[in-house]
Order: C-alpha cells, then sequence, then structure tokens
C-alpha cells in the first residue's frame, strides 16, 4: 500500500503537476486548499466507484432488522455505512465460496432512514465496494487521484481549460476510448492482474427486484 498518502499529500502532488504551491490543510487560506477543500472527496468517492478495486471489496454478514417491512417482504438487512455504490457487488445466504445467489430481494429505505435489503431470506452475506483510508489506497491508485485531481484542479488554478482537458486525457484517455483509457486503463490492469476472473452475470443490476 501507499504507506504514509494522505488527502493533503495527495493533493500536493496534484498542485504540484499544476505548478501552485503545496498547502498545510484544506482551511490554511490559499486558494490551492479552498479548491481542493471542495473537490478532494467528490474525485475520491468517484475515483473508487468507477470500477471494482480489489482493495475496496469487502464481505459481511448483514445484521437484521427489527423493524418488519411494509411491503410484500418478510426480512430487512442493514447494509453496511461504508458502501460506495449503495448496492452490493453479489448477495448470497451463507458465506460459503460455492453459495447461490440470491436474486429476489430489494434495496430501499427502512422507516428510520437507514439503507437496507428487503428479502424474505433468514440470512444474508453481501460483497461490496467499500470506502477507504488514503494510507489503504496501492500506489497506482495514487496516481490515478493525483491524475484526476489535476484535472478538476486545473481550471481554477491555472485558468487554462486545455490544462483541464489535458489531465482529463491523461487520467481517463479520449472519447473515442469511453474514457476508459489513459492512466485508468493501466491501473484497472494492474488491480485486476492479482485478481481471479469473476462472472458478470454474478453483478448484474437487473437482478435486483
Amino acid at each position: 500500500m501507499a504507506q504514509g498518502d494522505t488527502s493533503i499529500s495527495i493533493c500536493n502532488q496534484a498542485l504540484l503537476l499544476l505548478g501552485d504551491e503545496s498547502i498545510s490543510s484544506f482551511d490554511d487560506g490559499t486558494a490551492g486548499s479552498q479548491a481542493c477543500s471542495i473537490v478532494y472527496d467528490m474525485v475520491k468517492n468517484s475515483t473508487l466507484g468507477i470500477f471494482s478495486w480489489s482493495f475496496t471489496v469487502a464481505k459481511v454478514e448483514l445484521a437484521r432488522s427489527t423493524n418488519t417491512p411494509a411491503s410484500e417482504w418478510t426480512y430487512e438487512y442493514i447494509l453496511p455505512s461504508d458502501m460506495l455504490t449503495g448496492v452490493p457487488r453479489a448477495v448470497r445466504t451463507s458465506s460459503a465460496a460455492n453459495a447461490p445467489l440470491v436474486r429476489s430481494y430489494e434495496i430501499n429505505q427502512s422507516t428510520g432512514g437507514l439503507s437496507v435489503l428487503m428479502t424474505n431470506e433468514t440470512s444474508i452475506f453481501i460483497d461490496y465496494q467499500k470506502a477507504v483510508p488514503e494510507a489503504q489506497m496501492p500506489p497506482y491508485f495514487v496516481t490515478l487521484m493525483v491524475y484526476q485531481l489535476a484535472w478538476h484542479l486545473a481550471e481554477v488554478i491555472t485558468d487554462q481549460t486545455t490544462k483541464s482537458q489535458y489531465w482529463r486525457s491523461i487520467a481517463l484517455g479520449s472519447p473515442s476510448e469511453n474514457f476508459r483509457g489513459g492512466w485508468l486503463r493501466q491501473a484497472m490492469s494492474m488491480d485486476s492482474s492479482g485478481t481471479p476472473p469473476s462472472v458478470i452475470s454474478d453483478y448484474l443490476l437487473t437482478d435486483i427486484r
């Protein structure tokens, strides 16, 4: 992992690429810190959610809520608060490796406002993408974050739209690549190199009722 990386160190790498001064915090009074404080969390969450990064995947058994769903479902299970996308990658009835996928469920909100999974199953285990701290991000992902930040900060810092377009192409490639090129493609390749291939149908959003 990229030991020692923080939100500030990642922002400073992006600011360096744009020829700007480094910052000491998000509220140190500089233009760079103000811009970073506005865009950082958005860029981080969107970059984490752009791909099923192996270091974000977690497996957990869901706790059953004491509430009874006001619908056709029998049970509701509380979804993790650190979910990135709001949708599990896979839903099963046990933690066994070959456990069958659950096809009948619904993602909704409970009467108390919590995000829940509603189903008739008596136990639920999910695979999901979680938010991770900067210290747990591998170097190839930190590099992608730096390029993404450079793209989003460029016009504000340099007052040049061409700089923004340049760093977007470095991060994501061109429109002809559907913005799945650039360093993103390299990072996805490196991330996937140590991960067994998955069955795409396991995670189709159409499986959700």
